[in-house]
């Protein structure tokens, strides 16, 4: 089933319209999220955090596999109809972005659990928390476009 045409109505396969769906409803699941902060539901936004942040690792782990196991980017650029080359370029620059924000992601996520678990809320700590996160949703928001917008490179 797997790898069997998706619901997306292209000729992508089923984990590749999952992969589609959930990063392009990934930034409003981090805005829902950050809400809690807004709202001074602290507990909830951690929790939410570390389980958007956990699935979202899953997913790409998914991702990566079924990826491998269908053959690849190659595979996938055969029945585009855009130029291999310029595709290429343009997921290099997409991996490169995203892996970036991954990163701070995870160190985003790590350090702001663990401040709040040996310190509770002091505003030093949280101001420049605030202020990064800003960032990084902004990077995420742009990692899912790039990621969607490489789909229809591929499939449409």
């Amino acid at each position: 089933m797997m790898f069997e045409t998706g619901f997306l109505g292209t000729h992508a396969p089923f984990f590749m319209d999952v992969m589609t769906l959930y990063f392009a409803l990934l930034p409003f699941l981090l805005a829902y999220s950050v809400s809690f902060a807004v709202h001074k539901k602290f507990e909830t936004h951690i929790r939410s955090q570390l389980f958007i942040f956990g699935f979202s690792m899953f997913m790409i782990l998914f991702f990566e596999v079924g990826v491998r196991l269908d053959g690849g980017f190659n595979a996938y650029m055969q029945e585009s109809r855009f130029p291999y080359s310029a595709v290429l370029l343009y997921l290099i620059v997409h991996v490169v972005f995203a892996l970036l924000t991954v990163v701070v992601w995870g160190a985003t996520v790590y350090s702001g659990y663990k401040a709040y678990k040996q310190e509770g809320l002091h505003a030093p700590f949280f101001i420049g928390h605030k202020k990064r996160a800003r960032w990084l949703f902004v990077a995420i928001t742009i990692t899912s476009i790039m990621g969607c917008s490489m789909y229809g490179l591929m499939f449409l």
